[in-house]
């Protein structure tokens, strides 16, 4: 099993590029790391955390560019989305930014992607939330007609273009990995898009049954990649090593460089002792 590392990059905390050369040098597998273009003051929206919105949401840096400065001080490091939110994205520009992030981290990028939780949010974009699932559909599949084909086009509900033609391609096939965030309501967004499940969970117990009824949806081993928010134990990882987990990111806190150094030689001696990173 892998171990990667998932965070909320942000202008007051550890930067990019010490972060992930930190992250190398350790032996981490991925840096996966979350978006939002912004947050509405007035909202409604439960957090998923609960409570009010901790402020890494308000601070959260862009993560394109977030990840560019990442890979270009690392050789090893996969980085990543965890995720990306389809229902407030341009298909076209964002294809153009995967792309782009593939060919300059010589094809190490992971691209997460969800449908989003803040409903106040994608509005600010011009999106229903009550539409943003199918919304979210069409632009992946726009995307993936982008990535795969020198002429491309789509004609949808919601996305719609004529034969178009751009450049750069993802580095291995047709497209970077991909991985669907959610819950268990959306195994049926990863089996239809042959995707891998980014699941978020506080403990191995949540959901690694959950992994086993999606594999058995699937019909195939799908790549289950866990952003771990709990305690951070030898028998957590342990068991999600157990219950078939690919990856586990353990979900860093937005804190300056010297703690999050200290924080990442905690993580790295866990899970030597555990799964023998």
């Amino acid at each position: 099993m892998k171990i990667g590392i998932s965070t909320f990059l942000t202008d007051q905390g550890i930067t990019p590029t010490a972060l992930a050369t930190a992250l190398e040098d350790r032996g981490f597998d991925s840096l996966l790391v979350a978006e939002h273009t912004h947050i509405p003051i007035s909202r409604v929206s439960p957090s998923p955390e609960g409570g009010e919105l901790p402020e890494k949401y308000y601070h959260v840096l862009d993560p394109f560019v977030a990840l560019t400065a990442a890979a270009t001080v690392t050789s090893r490091l996969l980085v990543g989305t965890g995720v990306i939110l389809l229902s407030q994205r341009d298909p076209i520009i964002t294809a153009k930014e995967v792309a782009s992030l593939d060919v300059l981290s010589g094809g190490r990028f992971i691209l997460g992607v969800g449908i989003g939780w803040n409903r106040e949010e994608m509005t600010g974009h011009g999106t229903d939330p009550r539409t943003r699932g199918p919304i979210s559909d069409e632009r992946l599949s726009a995307m993936e007609a982008i990535w795969a084909e020198d002429i491309a086009e789509y004609h949808g509900r919601f996305v719609d273009f004529e034969p178009m033609s751009t450049w750069p391609k993802p580095v291995h096939g047709p497209r970077p990995p991909l991985y669907v965030g959610g819950s268990p309501a959306a195994f049926h967004r990863i089996d239809r898009f042959k995707a891998g499940w980014y699941a978020f969970a506080a403990s191995a117990a949540d959901v690694t049954a959950d992994a086993a009824r999606l594999r058995e949806l699937t019909g195939v081993h799908t790549p289950v990649t866990v952003a771990h928010v709990g305690p951070v134990t030898p028998e957590e990882l342990t068991g999600y090593a157990e219950g078939g987990i690919e990856r586990v990111a353990i979900q860093l806190p937005t804190l300056p460089e010297s703690a999050t150094l200290r924080e990442l030689d905690d993580y790295i001696a866990v899970a030597a002792a555990s799964v023998g990173v």
